[in-house]
């Protein structure tokens, strides 16, 4: 079992590759990627100087997070718009990269209608790719504020919930800055109570089958001094039958208008086991991952990826033979099944964490009242 003790609460914030970020050198703009899939054995940054290979990158995991896949949305439409590519052939090529995901779409929106916006008044295409850049980059700093105040709204939800500190929190999947304009959504709240200096231990989720949780959570914690241990995804119900978890925290790639949350696949499991054993289970997010026009969990479409993500296993250095780039550790031919995400129900949720405020307990009154409070109702 892989372990770290903790350093004080007091972070270093080490320098930082940004997850994404514009740059305009003198052959014209292009959008810059940390490439996830490489992490953490080395930081590699992809160039984006299309939107086409910004859908390629997010179809491959290099770009992803509900939030950061808004403002890469964003930024691709400007990048499109910026380039004279058609904006929305490319805004529509963006918004499907990945369907489960709605941030995308709603980041994609948003600069498609300031670019419509701008040349509707009668401003030409470069003062409409202005505007488009414009809306991401704001998009980007709203991301950065949600960030900050889901973590200040989670730290004192915890609080409540487990007075006294010394929390053992359960995490699944990758929530920090990787996926985010500022220091994430469930990871920033873990992060809020290790700065506070009431995280006793961050239990990480390996996260199948393409180990976000020990690829990438790990490695934040690792850079911030966090005292964590990574555990398989099928040893997290031993950990709670030995009641080593006070709470679990996730993030959402979509928030239904009754509360059904989809989260990386292994997210309902954790959800079970948190009600059996009488363990918090909190969703962080902000409020453009709750999506009004999405009746329910049944209503969500949940992405299935290759199979060979499944039959294969990547790991660098060493020589691959499978179809998918990895080592094979299943026979030739076997079918894989292979969703992204899984779907939980309200009824397993102690609450939602947004910016605007918690939901507790989740209902879609509940919910609608929050999206209403913060224009997102709407907007859509």
């Amino acid at each position: 079992m892989a372990d770290l003790y903790g350093q004080s609460g007091d972070d270093k914030r080490p320098t930082e590759v940004p997850a994404i970020r514009w740059e305009e050198p003198p052959e014209g703009p292009v959008l810059v990627l940390l490439d996830q899939t490489r992490l953490p054995a080395e930081e590699v940054e992809l160039v984006c100087t299309d939107a086409s290979a910004l859908v390629e990158a997010i179809g491959s995991l290099a770009v992803r997070g509900a939030p950061l896949l808004g403002i890469a949305g964003a930024y691709g439409v400007a990048l499109a718009a910026a380039r004279g590519f058609a904006v929305d052939e490319a805004a529509d090529a963006l918004a499907g990269a990945r369907p489960t995901a709605v941030n995308l779409s709603v980041g994609v929106r948003r600069a498609r209608d300031a670019y419509q916006a701008e040349v509707a008044k009668g401003g030409g295409p470069e003062q409409g790719a202005r505007a488009a850049l414009a809306a991401a980059r704001q998009l980007h700093r709203e991301d950065a504020e949600a960030s900050t105040r889901m973590a200040q709204h989670g730290l004192a939800l915890l609080g409540e919930l487990l007075p006294g500190g010394g929390h053992r929190i359960l995490t699944h999947c990758n929530t920090g800055a990787l996926v985010s304009g500022g220091e994430g959504t469930a990871f920033a709240v873990a992060l809020a109570a290790h700065r506070a200096g009431q995280l006793r231990r961050l239990w990480v989720d390996e996260t199948r089958p393409l180990l976000q949780g020990a690829r990438l959570t790990a490695y934040e914690a690792a850079r911030r001094g966090m005292a964590y241990t990574l555990l398989t995804d099928n040893a997290a119900g031993s950990l709670f039958a030995a009641g080593e978890v006070d709470a679990v925290l996730i993030g959402a790639d979509r928030i239904a208008a009754d509360g059904s949350v989809a989260n990386k696949v292994g997210s309902y499991p954790l959800a079970v086991l948190a009600r059996y054993h009488h363990v918090p289970f909190i969703v962080v997010a902000p409020v453009t991952t709750v999506d009004p026009h999405t009746p329910d969990g049944a209503s969500i479409e949940v992405e299935q990826r290759p199979g060979f993500e499944v039959t294969e296993m990547a790991a660098p250095q060493a020589p691959v033979s499978g179809a998918g780039g990895g080592i094979p550790v299943a026979p030739l031919g076997t079918q894989a099944y292979n969703p992204a995400f899984d779907v939980t129900p309200p009824e397993l949720i102690t609450a939602i964490v947004t910016e605007e405020g918690v939901v507790s307990p989740v209902t879609a009154d509940g919910l609608a009242e929050l999206c209403a409070r913060s224009g997102r109702a709407a907007t859509g």
